[in-house]
């Protein structure tokens, strides 16, 4: 069976106005940042929370997650980078080897959500009205919201790709196997666009195509999964008590989401030049299980402490 097999080779965005580059992958991100916005703001309402935090809370969130999965993924995928190019951590460049512009490139999932609790932190330091767990067991359901649409970007990009196989889920990521210089090259058509896009359209370039190996679409896999992490977390919260145990929907996400992660992993390739591959496990999956240790530990152990009278 293989309808649900396909080639994957998208264009990487919109031009608007002759002079800039709408990128599917950046709106992804813009979509998942309004679409927690707006939950937020339903949060707050909900339970008269005045409407002045939710504006520094978006951008304590914005901030922290940005960051904390930009440095995530240096220190776990790519610390070479530290010596080699450390500018190219915080700017679009790469300095090392030429001047080029990447765009922001390398975020980490595990870094992001450590940065988040770090910015919830810093917020709730600042902002005195709630408590930190109640603060992070609400920001955790537009997270959850907002994963779905940055593993769409993942896939958009071609990037975070699965291992090859041959089940009925193959994806073919055309843009993934070859560089922009290798198809420019192996094409001569200088266009990059047009030169990836002569592979799957055009019969003289079949060679190239049937060089691409089905891979598992692990990014839509993982996109598909968290649609039900944010279900959940929205049923507990609107429908059940769950929502007053102090720490029970942050442990909850936590177990949720790096369980699904950890298994995604299996079918993953390995990120980054750097990664551990201890007892047949990757980076990312041992970087999973202290989260979902600590989401137990919030479900389950974690009692709030009570005023002294």
């Amino acid at each position: 069976m293989n309808l649900l097999k396909f080639d994957w080779n998208p264009i990487p965005g919109i031009d608007i106005a002759g002079f800039y580059t709408l990128h599917f992958y950046s709106l992804m991100w813009v979509i998942a940042f309004i679409l927690g916005w707006y939950i937020m703001k339903r949060i707050f309402t909900k339970e008269n929370i005045s409407l002045d935090y939710l504006d520094p809370l978006f951008i304590y969130t914005v901030l922290a997650t940005m960051l904390g999965a930009r440095l995530g993924h240096v220190l776990f995928y790519q610390s070479e980078l530290i010596s080699e190019d450390f500018f190219s951590i915080f700017l679009p460049f790469r300095f090392k080897g030429g001047f080029e512009f990447t765009g922001f490139q390398g975020l980490a999932s595990h870094g992001a959500a450590i940065g988040i609790i770090i910015g919830m932190y810093l917020y709730r330091k600042k902002y005195n009205y709630k408590s930190l767990l109640w603060i992070l067991d609400r920001v955790v359901i537009p997270v959850a919201s907002g994963a779905v649409f940055i593993r769409m970007g993942n896939f958009i990009n071609s990037e975070i790709i699965g291992k090859i196989t041959d089940s009925a889920f193959g994806v073919r990521f055309i843009q993934d196997q070859y560089y922009k210089s290798e198809i420019v090259q192996r094409t001569g058509i200088k266009d990059v666009q047009k030169a990836y896009n002569a592979v799957t359209d055009n019969s003289q370039f079949q060679n190239l195509l049937e060089a691409v190996p089905y891979r598992h679409p692990s990014q839509l896999y993982e996109s598909f999964c968290y649609i039900f992490v944010f279900l959940i977390l929205w049923y507990f919260y609107s429908k059940t008590t769950k929502r007053d145990q102090t720490g029970f929907l942050f442990g909850l996400f936590l177990v949720l989401l790096w369980t699904i992660r950890f298994f995604i992993e299996f079918t993953k390739e390995p990120q980054g030049e750097e990664y551990i591959n201890w007892a047949n496990l990757n980076t990312g999956q041992w970087l999973s299980i202290p989260f979902v240790l600590i989401g137990l530990y919030f479900m389950f152990v974690f009692k709030p402490k009570t005023a002294v009278k």
